[in-house]
């Protein structure tokens, strides 16, 4: 994300404090806690007139070459070795995109990057129209409660894997909103949107490997597609998207065919043409299920994210400490910056997730996420949990309860300790599924010596206040630890596995923050490691992954009713999986490319960062926005036969890379290896200013506090389904 002079350009709202230099600062806080009050407030009031009066005023600066050099420009891709390119003066339509690794086409694997050429992409994606579906062509406009709604008939060819392209374009001002297609009852994909600009407007292209679910692409099936909008006279920005499915024969060898059969855990509306997804804490995520008797492998997976009040859960203080600010900023939300999505059989725990922190293209500050969106934006990552040790009691032809549930830690009755509560905040929305794998029918599944540990997570607490020289609360400190483990195991017989079935977690977590000025700012310093891992007679699995984040946010509203939002936000994701997943890691696009190594992959490696700066200006009036940003990703993939372990590298062969970085919504230097070959690299300077920079989804007037959520729409049923932006709205000047 950030480079240093670009850090240094925005140090004058951007303050990036190291959280280990806190205590020795604190002595001093209280003196000059008044003083330093009054000059942020003037320096915050002078960078917003002055940002505000050079959007307004363009002309003004446009002989400046320092302002020549920030300035966007449309995104052009030049492959070949490094070059320089200087922008053209026409507006063109602005290529957003996740950084990901490439997905297995019919000719070899296929980089993300190349979907900026549409020649290209066809290309290698569409060998053959007849094994090439268009599954959607629909314009999501007013469309909240409107789901599409559409056929699928399998093609009329052999195939044994399916990728999903998915393009959409969008002008105007709107929202991120958040997406979820299903087959029937099952989600299939989740994924969300990126804010658009004014016309030309944007374009985004992701190609998703579904062959996971060759269940149901080998049968006809009802396909609904989720995109709740909203259309009026200021958010004008519907979403025009296109979703085809390719499917062709490939060589690779996956380690498992996929499953047999794949069971849903959801509402199940789908026969009302209804998405199938549980709001929590409203609904009760509970299916009761009676699975086949001759199952030798079941896995369970679960898709969750946080949206309203809980979309930045990960910045949410001690219930405790909700209060801390109520005489300045108002409450603070709660119920801590901790988050256990549970997955329970018959009311007992059987796995956990500890989510990943996903930052939607509107979230902290909208020009962190132009064009370069957040970590997993466009494609929501799911979590696999074995349920194979407990096949001796799930098949013995009774039905069973699977349940999910979201949890956080309330530490209101002693400051010192925690428990975990059993709803948290509006709302998270969540589905799961069952993925089974068969013997012969009428075969029978038995099992016995079953031992398993749950215990409560163990959690380390400390906070404390700091005041000012008038007794006004200025500064909150505080530091949590989570650990937990899980195991169980177990003898399964199946008709063709027997032996010791295993799956454990061992999970930690951390997250030091600083609530300061009086609420206005916020740092926090968080990560989650965990280690996944079953164990069985045929089937293995690990998984090893970090994520790292750190977020310093300032919010200001000044007596004019300005909004100013600036942040440097941090991101990472380290991710090794080894074995049998149920999900494609990667490595099956690159399982026909000549590796440096002789015996054949058995670990994938993904390791990601990014560093961005940025800052928001919003009129009182709601008029006008603004803003400017920098953002640089590196991302790192590669494959091994190393035992996954977080933070090891170690004799990794690099099968893709890629450094992109953007400043103020253009795309300033690019470069991409993939197979260690470099495909393209690319730097640009800029001469022009394109008007839809200064054009984002405007921030309501109504909120609660720094935490707060901002409603962007409901429908019938009042559920809320997209991200929203963190604000301070009201301020009371202490006395």
């Amino acid at each position: 994300m950030a480079t240093t002079s670009e850090k240094a350009t925005h140090d004058s709202v951007i303050q990036h404090r190291d959280l280990s230099n806190w205590s020795g600062r604190r002595s001093r806080i209280a003196g000059e806690s008044r003083l330093r009050f009054k000059l942020t407030l003037a320096l915050l009031g002078l960078v917003s007139f002055i940002w505000f009066t050079r959007i307004d005023f363009r002309f003004w600066f446009l002989g400046s070459p320092s302002f020549k050099q920030i300035v966007r420009s449309e995104l052009e891709h030049v492959q070949g070795s490094p070059t320089t390119i200087s922008s053209a003066d026409t507006r063109t339509v602005l290529e957003c995109f996740q950084v990901a690794q490439p997905v297995l086409g019919p000719n070899g694997p296929i980089s993300q990057s190349t979907v900026s050429n549409e020649t290209k992409i066809a290309a290698e994606v569409s060998p053959n129209e007849s094994c090439s579906v268009l599954l959607m062509d629909h314009v999501f406009g007013f469309s909240y409660g409107k789901p599409f709604v559409g056929n699928y008939t399998p093609p009329n060819c052999s195939f044994n894997r399916v990728i999903m392209n998915f393009t959409v374009v969008s002008e105007g001002r709107q929202f991120d909103r958040i997406a979820l297609m299903y087959f029937g009852d099952t989600e299939i994909w989740r994924t969300s949107t990126a804010e658009p600009t004014q016309p030309p407007g944007i374009r985004w292209t992701f190609l998703k490997d579904t062959t996971e679910y060759l269940y149901f692409w080998k049968s006809p099936q009802k396909l609904i597609f989720d995109l709740g909008n909203l259309i009026d006279d200021k958010y004008t920005g519907s979403f025009n998207a296109t979703l085809t499915a390719t499917f062709f024969v490939a060589d690779v060898e996956a380690g498992e065919a996929p499953a047999d059969l794949i069971i849903p855990i959801s509402t199940r509306k789908g026969v009302e043409n209804g998405p199938s997804l549980f709001t929590l804490p409203v609904d009760n995520a509970t299916n009761t299920i009676r699975l086949p008797r001759n199952v030798n492998r079941a896995v369970f997976s679960v898709s969750a994210n946080g949206q309203a009040s809980e979309e930045f859960w990960w910045s949410n203080v001690l219930q405790s400490d909700t209060l801390t600010f109520s005489e300045t900023t108002g409450p603070l939300l709660g119920l801590s910056p901790f988050r256990e999505v549970q997955v329970l059989i018959d009311g007992n725990i059987a796995g956990v997730q500890w989510p990943f922190p996903v930052i939607f293209t509107g979230g902290v500050v909208p020009s962190l996420h132009r064009p370069i969106v957040g970590l997993q934006a466009f494609d929501l990552s799911e979590h696999q949990i074995d349920i194979s040790p407990w096949l001796h009691l799930l098949c013995d032809g009774a039905e069973h309860t699977f349940t999910i549930k979201v949890a956080g830690l309330n530490d209101i009755s002693d400051s010192a300790n925690a428990t975990l509560t059993e709803a948290v905040n509006d709302s998270w929305y969540v589905t799961g599924k069952i993925f089974l794998w068969l013997d012969e029918d009428g075969s029978v599944t038995t099992g016995n010596g079953s031992t398993a540990e749950y215990l409560e997570p163990t959690v380390s607490l400390s906070h404390h206040v700091i005041q000012n020289a008038t007794g006004f609360n200025e500064t909150l400190v505080f530091n949590l630890v989570v650990e937990r483990t899980i195991s169980a195991k177990s003898t399964i017989n199946s008709k063709n596995q027997t032996g010791e079935r295993t799956w454990s977690q061992v999970l930690s977590y951390s997250n030091q923050a600083v609530v300061s000025n009086f609420g206005l700012n916020t740092v926090n310093n968080f990560t989650i490691v965990g280690v996944d891992s079953s164990t069985g007679p045929v089937n293995s699995y690990k998984a090893a992954y970090n994520y790292p984040l750190y977020c310093n946010q300032t919010y200001f509203r000044s007596p004019q009713g300005n909004l100013t939002i600036s942040a440097h936000l941090v991101q990472g994701l380290e991710v090794q999986v080894e074995g049998n997943s149920i999900f494609p890691t990667g490595l099956e696009a690159f399982a026909n490319v000549p590796p440096t190594r002789k015996t054949p992959y058995t670990t994938s490696h993904l390791k990601t960062h990014r560093d961005g700066t940025a800052f928001f200006f919003q009129t009182g009036d709601r008029k006008k926005s603004s803003g400017y940003g920098t953002t640089n990703q590196i991302f790192h993939f590669g494959g091994s036969s190393e035992n996954p372990t977080v933070g090891a590298w170690g004799d990794v062969d690099e099968l893709y890379f890629r450094n992109v970085t953007a400043a103020n919504g253009t795309v300033v230097s690019d470069s991409e290896r993939v197979g260690g070959i470099e495909t393209y690299g690319f730097s640009r300077t800029n001469n022009h200013m394109e008007e839809s920079f200064t054009l984002f989804a405007h921030i309501p007037d109504k909120a609660r506090g720094p935490k707060s959520f901002i409603g962007k729409g409901a429908d019938g049923n009042g559920m809320y389904r997209q991200p929203s932006v963190q604000v301070q709205i009201s301020w009371n000047q202490p006395s």
